[in-house]
Parts: C-alpha cells; sequence; structure tokens
C-alpha cells in the first residue's frame, strides 16, 4: 500500500512537473512564430514614428534583435506608460520593451530582466517661467507622466518643498504639449528625450534648465513574473548585445551623443 501510494504521488508530481514544462512563454513564443512587445512611440528617441508612421527607435530595434535572436517575426504594439503592464499582464503582448524602470513596487507584479539602458533626466522649461536650476522648480507648477520614475521623483520633491503643484499626465506628448502651452512651468525627462523633444520643434517655447539630481534611472526589460525562461533568455541576449558591440551601435544610431552608459552597478550587476 505505501509502495503504491509513493508511486502515485510520484506520478502526481511528474505530471504537475509536465504540464509547468509545456507552460513556457520561451517555447510559446517561438512556436507562435511571433514576439509581441510593447513600446511607448512617444518617447523619441526610444520609440516614435517616421514620416511614413513605421515605428522607429532604440526599443524597437531592440524588439526587432530580440524576435530575430529568437528566430521569429516581431511585432510592435504601440503602449503609454501607464498600458505597458496591464497589456502585458492581459496576455496583449509577450514583453515589453518600453524603458520602464526598475523598482521593487513593479516587482511584485512581473518579471524584469538586468537593464538594457540607463537614463539620466534633465529638468526642461516652459521658456517664460524663468529657470535657473532645477531647484527653481519649487513653488511651480510642473508635471510628468504618470507613474513614470520622473513623476514619483517630481511628485515627492513637490511634498517636500511644500508648496507648488504637481501634475501627471497620460503620456510623455502630453506633458512637453502642456510644458509648450505654459500649462505647465516645467517637467522631469530623461534627457535623450528631452534633447530630442527639443530639437524637433514640435513644441515651441521650451528648453533645458538643467540636470535632475537623481540616481540613474535603470531601465529592464519585463515580462510576466514566472516566466523564468523567457528571464533567463532575455538575461542573456542583453549581455550578448553589449559584448557584441550591438548596444553601443544602437546608441550611437538612435541617441549619437557621448559613450553608452554603463549598466553595472558595482558590486550589484556583473
Amino acid at each position: 500500500m505505501k509502495k503504491a501510494l509513493l508511486i502515485g504521488t510520484l506520478l502526481a508530481a511528474g505530471t504537475g512537473f509536465s504540464s509547468l514544462a509545456q507552460a513556457d512563454q520561451l517555447d510559446d513564443i517561438i512556436s507562435s512564430g511571433t514576439l509581441r512587445c510593447a513600446v511607448v512611440l512617444d518617447f523619441p528617441p526610444m520609440g516614435m514614428r517616421d514620416d511614413s508612421n513605421t515605428p522607429v527607435g532604440f526599443d524597437v530595434d531592440y524588439c526587432n534583435d530580440l524576435a530575430a535572436a529568437l528566430g521569429v517575426s516581431a511585432e510592435i504594439v504601440e503602449t503609454t506608460f501607464p498600458e505597458r503592464i496591464p497589456a502585458l499582464m492581459s496576455g496583449r503582448v509577450d514583453i515589453a520593451v518600453a524603458s520602464t524602470s526598475d523598482t521593487l513596487e513593479r516587482a511584485k507584479t512581473v518579471g524584469f530582466s538586468i537593464p538594457y539602458y540607463a537614463f539620466e533626466n534633465s529638468v526642461v522649461e516652459n521658456e517664460k517661467a524663468g529657470l535657473a536650476s532645477w531647484e527653481d522648480m519649487k513653488g511651480k507648477t510642473v508635471g510628468a507622466t504618470a507613474g513614470t520614475y520622473e513623476a514619483i521623483w517630481l511628485e515627492n520633491q513637490v511634498k517636500a518643498w511644500g508648496e507648488g503643484t504637481f501634475r501627471p499626465y497620460q503620456s510623455q506628448a502630453d506633458v512637453f504639449l502642456a510644458l509648450s502651452q505654459g500649462q505647465l512651468d516645467a517637467t522631469v525627462s530623461t534627457t535623450e528625450v528631452a534633447n530630442a523633444n527639443v530639437k524637433s520643434g514640435n513644441f515651441p517655447g521650451i528648453k533645458i534648465v538643467d540636470k535632475a539630481p537623481m540616481v540613474p534611472d535603470y531601465v529592464a526589460l519585463i515580462t510576466r513574473r514566472d516566466e523564468y525562461g523567457m528571464i533567463n533568455f532575455m538575461n542573456l541576449f542583453i549581455n550578448q548585445q553589449v559584448r557584441t558591440g550591438r548596444y553601443a551601435e544602437l546608441y550611437a544610431k538612435w541617441i549619437g551623443e557621448g559613450e553608452p552608459a554603463n549598466l553595472t552597478v558595482q558590486g550589484v550587476y556583473r
């Protein structure tokens, strides 16, 4: 009887392990022939549309590279910043290549790869606001895209100052439009996006004032948190993007100034 129970238990466990092995996202993507990537397309030069309305940018190329490594086609699914995780959790996309900051709060919901990019941030003003440094945002009306690293930092600054107003927006385009129209005095944005938006001429009357005193914003690829096979593959893929020189190539193509950021934190990422 004991022997029969043991065999039954082992068989049941084996069946469970077998079903878990079959429910693997990495295999499913390869079998489907398509990798669906959530990408934010109002976040130049990481994601945007060209004159023919085709998605382009660093994150778009990164999705294409990952799809090629998997031997499948890439499908770019446009999302806003607030939509990235809902799109992933609802199954509308497989992963997000969407400049997602690797916060502990988000890690309760999704699985993160190692960082694939690192941002520094700048203060951008409406020229009529007359800011000379980041500290001059105190008492002003400021805003950023809801839920982003920049928005969290900026809202906390307004609370710490005890004066001024913070306004959240749905997208980066909304933030820069409000800034250009004078609804905001200033915002905090990644330096890459700030430079791109100032140079584009799409948002007249804005300029970069100062660096924001924020730690580097490390961003990662994300998928569902229990998809360890996919997460492991993404980690190795990012490692190879760097060591083959592809990361530097994409940086030169889309950012073009300076050296690509180091993706390691000393004593942590290797």
